[in-house]
């Protein structure tokens, strides 16, 4: 065997790895091309304690790379096929209410129909958690970061609701103020 061939016990892992990183690259590109910091957003109340936006990609970054560790570690120790299939659709569940909030948020620009997903993003995380930590109690305990993140994104998008009472429109049909009153 040559030299530069890794120790065989770790390919097993490579394609869930592979998989799990091109899945966080696409769901953060998504994120990225949906968020859109244009004078709607700037224009917005903020509360005192919202953190700088530099501060989002960096914490996202982490948050990816610990949600890619998690599930490679619970692809690891899933013992069954049918327990594998469960874990991908609850990342696949997770993976479409945290693409939705950027969407409902920047783009349509629905702080209050954002409110309603990051409750449901919320929500499949701890069902993440739960799914995870049945395999694998560190794949668990990685995803914390998350529900903490999005927990504070969620107290933080109800009080953007708040202090923003006016940039939902009335009906569907209705125009949206471009700077709350």
């Amino acid at each position: 065997m040559t030299a530069w061939i890794a120790d065989l016990t770790a390919w097993p892992l490579a394609l869930p790895t592979a998989v799990g990183a091109a899945w966080a690259l696409v769901v953060a590109g998504l994120g990225g091309w949906l968020t859109d910091v244009s004078s709607w957003y700037q224009n917005l109340r903020f509360p005192s304690w919202r953190p700088p936006d530099w501060l989002f990609g960096p914490a996202w970054t982490v948050i990816f790379i610990c949600i890619v560790a998690a599930g490679v570690l619970a692809w690891r120790d899933a013992p069954t096929g049918a327990e594998r299939a469960l874990l991908i659709g609850l990342f696949l569940v997770n993976t479409v209410f945290n693409v939705a909030w950027s969407l409902l948020f920047f783009r349509l620009r629905r702080p209050d129909w954002a409110l309603v997903d990051v409750v449901a993003l919320w929500a499949s995380i701890v069902a993440l958690i739960i799914g995870v930590g049945r395999t694998s109690t560190d794949a668990a305990l990685l995803l914390a970061p998350y529900a903490a993140w999005v927990s504070f994104a969620a107290f933080l998008n109800w009080t953007m609701v708040r202090l923003n009472p006016r940039t939902a429109p009335a009906s569907p049909g209705a125009a949206r103020p471009a700077r709350s009153v």
